[in-house]
Parts: structure tokens; sequence; C-alpha cells
């Protein structure tokens, strides 16, 4: 692997540990769910599109401003509001014009939230992969799943998808199996 690829993997990681899943997956699920794009975030959060896409891409890893992470979790409740559904694009234009405006709510620059609202198969696969997350770096779960190909792809295609896949892969991986919404 090379150093830009092993660098991306580790960006990848360092977020999923820091924000839970890696900022192209949030991203991506932000950019669907309110109909806008990349360019439109970026000038909602307040980065540049340059930086969004680095971030996205694994290229970058960190959001260092504390007001930028702010409002990204602004935007983040905005969209998982059960309301969310009811409001016009006005309204949600509105209210993302509302979130660009703000700054920091506390010192530290955290956001208060209340957990996010998931569906069926949402909380079952990050809690997958945040269990084997915890017990094994990237590379020992592409480890044991090489070893697993053989006799047991399916167990192995677990470990990659729910290990060190992204987390709309292991969603989707998790609904198709089971079945669920």
């Amino acid at each position: 692997m090379g150093t830009a690829e092993g660098n991306v993997d580790r960006n990848r990681r360092l977020q999923a540990e820091w924000y839970g899943e890696p900022l192209g997956d949030r991203f991506r699920w932000l950019l669907e769910r309110l109909g806008i794009s990349q360019a439109n975030l970026a000038q909602v959060v307040g980065l540049s599109p340059p930086m969004l896409s680095q971030l996205m891409s694994g290229r970058r890893a960190k959001i260092s401003n504390p007001v930028v992470l702010n409002r990204l979790l602004a935007v983040e409740e905005l969209a998982r509001d059960p309301d969310f559904g009811t409001l016009t694009r006005d309204a949600i234009g509105e209210r993302l014009s509302r979130i660009h405006a703000e700054s920091a709510t506390t010192s530290s620059g955290m956001r208060m939230t209340t957990p996010p609202v998931r569906t069926a198969a949402e909380e079952p696969a990050r809690a997958l992969q945040s269990l084997l997350r915890a017990v094994a770096s990237a590379a020992e779960i592409e480890a044991a799943a090489s070893l697993l190909d053989a006799g047991f792809p399916d167990l192995a295609a677990v470990l990659r998808v729910y290990g060190n896949g992204r987390t709309a892969d292991a969603q989707a991986h998790f609904a198709h199996t089971l079945g669920t919404p």
C-alpha cells in the first residue's frame, strides 16, 4: 500500500475514533438527506469546498475549528429532526442560513445534542462496527477475514463489511441480510 493510501486509511480510522464514523459517511448522508451540493454544505459549516472534499476522502483527518464542528452538529440535528420531512426547501434553506450564522454554543465549541433517530438497520450495524473496531485494528480484521476466506467466505465478508467497511455499506448489508427496513 502506498503512503498516500496508508494515510487515507489511517485518517479514516482516526475519524471513526474521533467522530464515530468516517466523515465521508457523515457528509454523504447529510448531502443526500438535505438535497444540497458539497459546495453548499461546505458554505453552511464554514469550510472551503476543497477542505470538505479532503475530509470526505480521508486526505485530511480532523475538523480543527470548533465553530465548524458545532455547525456540522447543528446541520446533523436538523437532518435528524423528526419533522424534517415536513419542511419545505425554503424552510430548510432558512435553517441552514441560521446555522451558518451561528457560533459555538459552549466555551469548548461542543454542541449538546440528543441522540440521533436511527432506522432499524442503523443501530445494530453501528454497534457491530463499534465492537469490531474496539477489539481489533483494521489490519487485524483484514488478516482474520483472509484466514476465513477459503472455508467461510460469508463470515469473512461480515468481518470486512462491519470491521473495515463504510457505515452505509454495513447498514445496507444488515438490512439486506435480515430483511429489515
